[in-house]
């Protein structure tokens, strides 16, 4: 797979108070993934772009919510986000400290 398809594939980290339990205490990691993105690729992805084992990968779709807007309803855009986890020795560091 080459670097720009990962890159589509791999959105955005999605940072919240229930990823950053996750990856502290059960190695896992959430992503914002494409739309149409498999666990294959998704695992192919994180495996080229941060160096490290993969052992399995969940995938959920999240429906967007309504919201009103004033007197106008609206709606927030659908997502896909994706659950891998990491072999036992494997870490992802999206601080980056040197």
């Amino acid at each position: 797979m080459n670097q720009e398809r990962m890159h589509q594939i791999l959105v955005s980290p999605h940072v919240s108070e229930k990823g950053s339990l996750l990856a502290d205490e059960q190695n896992q990691h959430v992503f914002r993934v494409l739309s149409t993105a498999t666990k294959t690729e998704v695992k192919e992805a994180v495996e080229g772009m941060f160096k490290v084992k993969v052992e399995k990968v969940r995938i959920l779709n999240v429906k967007g919510k309504t919201k009103r807007f004033g007197g106008r309803l609206g709606k927030r855009s659908d997502m896909r986000k994706a659950y891998v986890t990491l072999m036992a020795d494997n870490d992802i560091d999206f601080a980056g400290a040197n």
